[in-house]
């Protein structure tokens, strides 16, 4: 297979339809006065404590700045052989143009990252960045939270481990880590966790507010909790609370604590912390640019499946390494049975990477 174009954007947030918002250009951060002054106007002051942080508009800010709402831990980037891209732009990709689904009505590509409040999107082909462009509070030097982007790096952690031989795809998720045994996860197996196939009483409905992502939300909070609390306090207590609705196996969900779960699992099998390994095995040898770090609950740990925050450029070069069968900056980064596995178990691959990686081969 020719593969020759990767695609990469970073969207703030999707709308819904029916309902009025600002625009783009209305909810643009450089309109507004936040976490400027010294001090800031009260009325300015955008705070994760009481939720401000992520109301929008002003969460089009908060996405390039969420260490300073939150505990984080770093993601060292490369101190030596830093890779840097090759430029060949093409301004005539602005004016592509294209009908919408659900639409009878075209509009160019630079028209569409307005209506899709993109932060910032690069096009790479064969290797080199033909188009790249920023809005908001993002620029080339910046950083953006990946929200679930973050699993896709957590996912080809695990995939690698498995190729590597340090994991063992049949073996229970209790093998190694015993404190689920009595969990949901206690007889999931690993590549049952990494394909999402695992039968969880979980839901992902952040529109009910009785679903239980809010109650894995409220234990990673690393604020104070509520006098009244008495609900786990980290990530990792929280796993061992999820409890089993059906048979693994049978049916792909897309459920956030599977990659908590496969993070714990990674660092407990390497004996490092998560920002560490994900340094080592890809921020180092990627050659990237800046640091990225992760979101940590009360207790340290790195929010896996939600966490991490990168550069741009730095996110296209992992972009570039899978659509190079993991070889980039001039070394093999993970091995060819990585990419079997890949091809073998596309569900779980295609869901994360066409979202956010946009392979034409």
């Amino acid at each position: 297979m020719k593969k020759i174009l990767v695609c990469l954007i970073l969207v703030m947030t999707q709308m819904s339809y029916g309902q009025q918002f600002l625009t783009a250009e209305q909810s643009d951060p450089k309109n507004f006065n936040w976490i400027k002054g010294f001090p800031p106007a009260k009325e300015d002051i955008l705070s994760a404590i009481d939720g401000s942080f992520f109301n929008f508009p002003a969460l089009r800010y908060s996405v390039c700045h969420m260490r300073e709402f939150f505990p984080t831990v770093n993601v060292a980037s490369a101190q030596e052989n830093r890779y840097t891209w090759k430029t060949k732009l093409d301004q005539s990709i602005d004016n592509v143009t294209f009908t919408p689904l659900e639409s009878k009505k075209t509009m160019t590509w630079k028209e569409s990252l307005q209506k899709n409040y993109t932060d910032g999107i690069i096009v790479l082909h064969k290797g080199a960045i033909v188009y790249e462009n920023y809005f908001g509070e993002l620029n080339k030097n910046g950083t953006h939270a990946l929200m679930s982007v973050s699993k896709t790096l957590t996912g080809t952690l695990g995939g690698m481990l498995v190729a590597e031989g340090i994991l063992d795809e049949n073996k229970k998720c209790s093998d190694y880590i015993p404190e689920l045994k009595t969990s949901a996860f206690g007889d999931a197996t690993i590549r049952q966790v990494l394909d999402m196939t695992t039968a969880l009483q979980y839901s992902e409905d952040y529109s009910d507010p009785n679903a239980e992502v809010w109650a894995f939300s409220a234990a990673g909070n690393p604020f104070p909790k509520p006098a009244n609390y008495n609900g786990p306090t980290n990530y990792y207590d929280y796993l061992k609370t999820v409890k089993k609705n059906g048979k693994h196996g049978e049916a792909f969900g897309y459920k956030t604590v599977n990659t908590d779960v496969m993070g714990w699992i990674i660092t407990k099998v390497l004996n490092k912390p998560l920002a560490q390994i994900l340094s080592e095995k890809f921020w180092e040898p990627l050659g990237t640019n800046f640091d990225g770090y992760y979101q940590i609950d009360g207790a340290g740990i790195a929010f896996a499946g939600g966490g991490f925050n990168a550069n741009l450029r730095d996110l296209a070069m992992f972009g570039e390494m899978i659509r190079n069968n993991g070889y980039f900056n001039n070394q093999q980064i993970y091995r060819q049975k990585l990419l079997y596995n890949f091809h073998q178990n596309l569900l779980y691959t295609i869901l994360h990477l066409q979202l956010h990686f946009l392979l034409i081969f």
